[in-house]
C-alpha cells in the first residue's frame, strides 16, 4: 500500500501562485507515477499534470500548460505542484494520486492510490 498526504491548499487572488504538496510513504518503490487532479463542484475529476517517478518526464493539461509546474524530490518521497497566474477557473479539490501503470496515464481509474483532497480556492 501507498499513502497519500496532500498539504499546501488555501485562498489566493487571481493572478497569485499557491505550491501543493503530496508526500508519499509506504510501498513507494512500486509508483511508476504521480498525477495531480483537481474536481470543481458538480465536475468530473479532471487530469492536471503528472510526473514519472524515476525518469522526471511530466504531462500537462492544456490549460495549465506555461503556468502549472509539477516536481519531485526522491529523497524526501514528494511531489510538488507549483501553480503560479491562478485563475478563478482553476478553483477546486485538488488530489494527488500515484500509479503503477506505466505509460503517460491521464484517467482517474489508471492511479491506484489517492490523497484526501486539499481546497485551492481563486478569487476574482
Amino acid at each position: 500500500q501507498v499513502q497519500l498526504v496532500e498539504s499546501g491548499g488555501g485562498l489566493v487572488q487571481a493572478g497569485g501562485s499557491l505550491r501543493l504538496s503530496c508526500a508519499a510513504s509506504g510501498r513507494t518503490f512500486s509508483i511508476y507515477a504521480m498525477g495531480w487532479f483537481r474536481q470543481a463542484p458538480g465536475q468530473e475529476r479532471e487530469f492536471v499534470a503528472l510526473i514519472n517517478w524515476r525518469g522526471g518526464s511530466t504531462a500537462y493539461v492544456d490549460s495549465v500548460k506555461g503556468r502549472f509546474t509539477i516536481s519531485r524530490d526522491n529523497a524526501k518521497n514528494t511531489v510538488y505542484l507549483q501553480m503560479n497566474s491562478l485563475k478563478p477557473e482553476d478553483t477546486a479539490v485538488y488530489y494527488c494520486a500515484a500509479t503503477r501503470r506505466g505509460g503517460a496515464p491521464t484517467r482517474p481509474y489508471e492511479y491506484d492510490y489517492w490523497g484526501q483532497g486539499t481546497q485551492v480556492t481563486v478569487s476574482s
